[in-house]
């Protein structure tokens, strides 16, 4: 009972508040991460099947289409593979990017989960409903 009334009376101070505000950045910020990382990896496997796709055709053409932006120029063979390399390169080099943005954010999320709730116990709430 006593622990209880002692989390009843924590008091928000100016730093908890800033703390709060923080997590809640932070928490937004890895939800943003994690969606374009999803797009992104999205991407590498689109890729990688475009790159299969040429590989199939090797010999039926001398040209292929490859599309940049919106778009679609005619290329040799071995132009549109050398370009899907460099793009895969580019997108696994930003994906690395984005798995390390995200694992900082998680860490500091978890340092200010422990700080708040071990101020303010179960009177503050910081679960997050997607815990991946």
């Amino acid at each position: 009972m006593a622990a209880s009334m002692k989390d009843s009376d924590a008091q928000v101070t100016y730093e908890d508040q800033q703390n709060i505000n923080r997590f809640a950045r932070t928490n937004s910020r890895l939800m943003d991460f994690k969606e374009e990382l999803a797009a992104k990896e999205k991407e590498f496997e689109n890729l990688k099947d475009a790159e299969d796709e040429l590989l199939m055709a090797e010999g039926d053409s001398d040209v292929v289409p490859y599309q940049i932006g919106e778009v679609l120029v005619e290329m040799t063979l071995e132009e549109a593979q050398a370009a899907l390399e460099k793009a895969k390169i580019t997108c696994q080099q930003e994906i690395d990017t984005l798995k390390q943005k995200t694992e900082a954010h998680k860490d500091i999320l978890n340092d200010l989960k422990t700080a708040l709730y071990a101020k303010f116990g179960t009177n503050i709430n910081l679960d997050l409903d997607d815990e991946s």
